[in-house]
């Protein structure tokens, strides 16, 4: 009797993900590193210990998923038209999750400081808190910022060209200018004259400038993981859906400091 042979036909255009074990354990790395943000905050023992740890798993979670991720679309050809489709809309919708993470920040700042009330002095600033200058620093991160999301976009269109020498070189511009944003805004929060705790001015303007220095690490790792795979032959004119999350989510950092740089370091110090 002849055996009959089967062929392994996929009859639909989607992505069937295999058995990971990446999703629960970033789950716990998570849980690790919020248990950790408490407990250092709060000046329990080993909490710095706990906090380092909850970082060390959540990245190395990252990095492990992330290159799973990457081996699905470069070497096993599993992203389709309609997988990469549906990533793009998944991006999408994060980076609007983002845009109200934001929107609450800005919120609370111009709810402070279009009425201010009589525990600070019923002035913006508050009275005893001393402003940066608008035009030192922030001005500076600003001409950088922007410059960096120039950069990317050039090497986005040398991607597509197929220009490899100019997309390498407006990658590799755009992560120096990140670090360099990332050190003048490390050197900013050293030498400032007011803290997280000095009233609503102090808590205004380290959330929203903190939570968007947060974003330009992410933002940078992403290009600088998009500029690794473009050195290693990963991309192609036409299969590039990564780098292309990455530069979108590079012009919404540089869309939120622009709006950063105008409402917090220079209205909001008048």
């Amino acid at each position: 009797m002849a055996k009959v042979q089967v062929h392994n036909f996929q009859f639909f255009p989607y992505h069937l993900v295999e058995t990971s074990p990446w999703p629960i354990v970033t789950s716990f790395s998570l849980f690790n590193l919020a248990i950790g943000a408490v407990m250092y905050m709060q000046g329990y023992y080993l909490g710095d210990l706990v906090l380092d740890l909850g970082f060390i798993l959540t990245l190395g979670c990252m990095a492990f998923w992330f290159r799973d991720v990457g081996n699905e679309a470069t070497l096993g050809g599993h992203h389709t038209k309609q997988v990469t489709k549906g990533l793009e809309i998944g991006f999408l919708l994060f980076v609007v999750s983002e845009v109200f993470a934001f929107l609450s920040i800005f919120w609370a700042f111009f709810h402070a400081s279009l009425a201010p009330s009589i525990e600070i002095g019923g002035v913006w600033p508050p009275q005893g808190i001393t402003p940066l200058n608008p035009f030192a620093v922030p001005l500076l991160n600003t001409i950088l910022l922007v410059s960096s999301g120039a950069f990317v976009t050039y090497g986005h269109h040398a991607i597509i060209n197929g220009n490899r020498k100019n997309a390498l070189r407006g990658l590799e511009l755009t992560v120096l200018f990140a670090v360099l944003f990332t050190f003048l805004q490390y050197l900013e929060y050293a030498t400032a004259p007011f803290s997280i705790a000095d009233s609503v001015y102090g808590s205004a303007f380290y959330c929203s400038t903190g939570l968007h220095g947060i974003h330009v690490l992410v933002g940078t790792l992403f290009i600088l993981v998009q500029l690794i795979r473009l050195i290693n032959y990963h991309m192609t004119n036409t299969h590039h859906q990564g780098c292309e999350s990455a530069i979108l989510y590079w012009h919404f950092v540089d869309i939120v400091w622009l709006f950063l740089f105008i409402s917090v370091y220079y209205w909001g110090g008048l």
